[in-house]
């Protein structure tokens, strides 16, 4: 498909008077650029209702490449999916998210969301450091070669937010946490983004998150998981909205995985069938 270049993005909040998810879905959207570094089809657009506009992200159907294990044209649906999973829980970890028709046939659509003022902020959450050790604030994810023979241990801060985002892809399967997908708006709020490889029924959890693996869940994400489980169960309208945008296994197995994070009690740890660290990683 053929698309617009990318241009600087005009990045405009949704009306406090009209939902986020109301304006993504009833908008007229309108194309504004490319995001060429994306390996599908990602469109800077703009969308527009009753006077009202915001800036947003879409990504239709026909611009994503096959994956060998993804059935085709379903990455669309499955960032649909998290976002549903992450307002479940109670996080807001994802931003507002819908299904819709657009210029290029139906697509996610999803707004979008403008950085920290200041952007050293967002260097906060992942760093490079010497030594076998992260220091206080900090956990651990691996070595990293840094060029001459060296290398730095990676960490990311512990931070409740990313506890929270890690206890997320948990649930989702996410097979692509990089520190790229991580996104802190004007406010420092977190979010996380990218959400097309997840879900899948075989476990493919590969993330930058792991420091908190095998530790205790917190209280206040085991009563979220609690919730989830309740609001997945057979008949409810996460089910359901769930039920049309994944297959029926991949949604049994967000159950098991659910079941198994309260059995548990802890954090996911690596499965060692699967490359644990995405790549690249950030």
């Amino acid at each position: 498909m053929s698309a617009p270049e990318r241009i600087p993005a005009r990045s405009v909040s949704a009306p406090a008077d009209l939902s986020a998810l109301d304006l993504l879905t009833r908008g007229e959207l309108e194309v504004r650029g490319r995001i060429r570094e994306a390996s599908n089809a990602v469109l800077l657009c703009t969308v527009t209702h009753e006077g009202r506009e915001a800036a947003c992200v879409y990504k239709p159907v026909r611009g994503e490449r096959p994956l060998w294990d993804f059935p085709d044209g379903t990455l669309a649906q499955r960032e649909v999916a998290a976002y549903e999973v992450s307002e479940a829980l109670g996080w807001g970890l994802v931003p507002p998210t819908v299904l819709r028709d657009g210029p290029y046939g139906e697509g996610m659509c999803q707004l979008w969301i403008d950085g920290p003022e200041e952007p050293e902020e967002a260097g906060r959450l992942l760093a490079l450091v010497d030594g076998e050790e992260p220091g206080e604030g900090w956990k651990a994810i691996g070595f990293a070669e840094v060029g001459e023979g060296r290398t730095a241990l990676l960490v990311h801060a512990d931070d409740p937010r990313l506890r929270r985002l890690a206890v997320l892809d948990a649930v989702i399967n996410n097979g692509d946490r990089k520190g790229g997908h991580l996104l802190l708006d004007a406010t420092g709020r977190l979010y996380g983004i990218d959400h097309g490889v997840t879900f899948n029924a075989e476990d493919k959890l590969r993330t930058l998150l792991w420091g908190w693996a095998g530790e205790p869940l917190t209280e206040e994400a085991t009563a979220a998981l609690e919730t989830l489980r309740d609001r997945l169960g057979a008949g409810e309208p996460l089910a359901d909205r769930l039920g049309a945008l994944i297959t029926a296994a991949e949604l049994d197995a967000v159950r098991e995985r659910v079941a198994e994070l309260l059995r548990t009690g802890r954090h996911r740890e690596p499965g060692g069938d699967w490359p644990a660290i995405p790549w690249p990683p950030v």
